[in-house]
């Protein structure tokens, strides 16, 4: 059997851009993904802090340390620059393990620059 367990989050990201013409997915620096392991393509779910709003896509870098936090297609019209998110990853742990298991998370400042240390809870 196994437990659906937090693998990855990005706390207090601020949006930077929105682009509602574009196929759909959320932009993030690949400094932030590499430093909580999110891979491209990866399954997210964000929560808008400033209107709770919350959704379902898939993560996509941009260059690296470039602080980008994107809202690409319908997820744009889901909040607004400035906006503060909670990005989360989610992964399947043989429930064995799942009490051994400890995500990485990242706490962001409002250029999305770690605010501290990264926190293996």
């Amino acid at each position: 059997m196994f437990s659906i367990m937090l693998k990855s989050k990005l706390h207090m990201a601020c949006i930077t851009h929105v682009m509602p013409k574009y196929e759909g997915s959320l932009t993030i620096d690949r400094d932030l993904m590499d430093a909580v392991k999110l891979l491209p393509y990866e399954k997210v779910l964000v929560s808008n802090m400033a209107n709770t709003n919350r959704f379902e896509t898939y993560a996509i870098p941009s260059k690296a340390g470039d602080g980008m936090i994107c809202l690409n297609g319908p997820a744009a019209r889901l909040g607004a620059v400035g906006d503060r998110l909670v990005i989360l990853a989610f992964g399947a742990v043989p429930t064995d393990e799942a009490r051994r298991h400890r995500p990485l998370i990242l706490v962001l400042d409002n250029r999305n620059k770690p605010a501290g240390p990264l926190k293996e809870t």
